[in-house]
């Protein structure tokens, strides 16, 4: 009679367990929302804060040594006057020097050097927006004869991120809205959200290169330039569910 009972607690019990490990082995499975996924375009337009250009002085003589002699007295006259106007000594670098012969090709012979072209440019930069014209005038005026340009900057990428990601999200909610509509929804909670690479800006290049074999008179005043603003674009992904 004991062993009767001892076994029929040891089926009890092994039921027991049995039921209890099936209970916790059976998980409710969640059920995913579903969702609809687009992405969103944003722009913002901020106005450059700071400019370069590069100015240089070319000269040619018959020898190295009176080539490089009327350069540096140029070039240095040019930095002299970009100082008195107002540029600062952290404002002006030196960004290009060379010493190119000038030789006379003809077939079957040796080339025969001429003489000697010297070649030195600065670079001049300054968050000052206003003096941009003035400053390239007065390089001008002080015997600069090449330059490869201006270029008007945005120092803070941060500048109208924060308007350009507003503005990606709602371009991004209102195509889901639109195609929630379409497919007889409605929009529900954000789900996910992405930015993507924001495009730009690159340098606005104001005043292409240009480059005068010999300076003509003086410039008077100050070159008429534009900063305009800078287009910044911020694209984003977003998961919006669908109700």
């Amino acid at each position: 009679m004991k062993r009767f009972l001892i076994t029929m607690i040891a089926a009890a019990s092994a039921t027991a367990a049995l039921a209890q490990t099936t209970t916790h082995t059976i998980a409710t499975v969640p059920v995913l929302p579903e969702t609809v996924s687009v992405t969103g375009t944003g722009r913002s337009n901020v106005a450059p804060d700071r400019f370069t250009f590069n100015v240089g002085v070319q000269t040619v003589a018959n020898t190295v040594d009176d080539a490089v002699s009327q350069n540096n007295k140029r070039v240095a006259a040019v930095i002299a006057a970009l100082k008195g106007a107002g540029a600062q000594d952290a404002d002006i670098q030196t960004s290009n020097f060379n010493i190119y012969p000038q030789q006379d090709y003809q077939e079957g012979r040796l080339p025969r050097i001429l003489g000697y072209q010297v070649t030195n440019s600065v670079t001049v930069r300054s968050t000052k927006i206003g003096d941009a014209g003035r400053l390239l005038g007065v390089a001008i005026n002080a015997g600069v004869n090449t330059s490869s340009g201006i270029n008007f900057e945005v120092a803070d990428p941060a500048r109208g991120r924060d308007q350009g990601l507003r503005s990606a999200f709602d371009d991004a909610k209102a195509k889901a809205t639109l195609l929630a509509q379409a497919a007889g929804r409605t929009l529900g909670r954000t789900i996910y959200i992405s930015e993507g690479v924001q495009q730009g800006p690159q340098p606005y290049p104001v005043q292409r290169a240009m480059a005068m074999e010999a300076r003509v008179g003086a410039v008077s005043g100050d070159v008429p330039v534009e900063s305009g603003t800078q287009e910044r674009m911020y694209n984003i992904s977003v998961t919006f569910e669908l109700k």
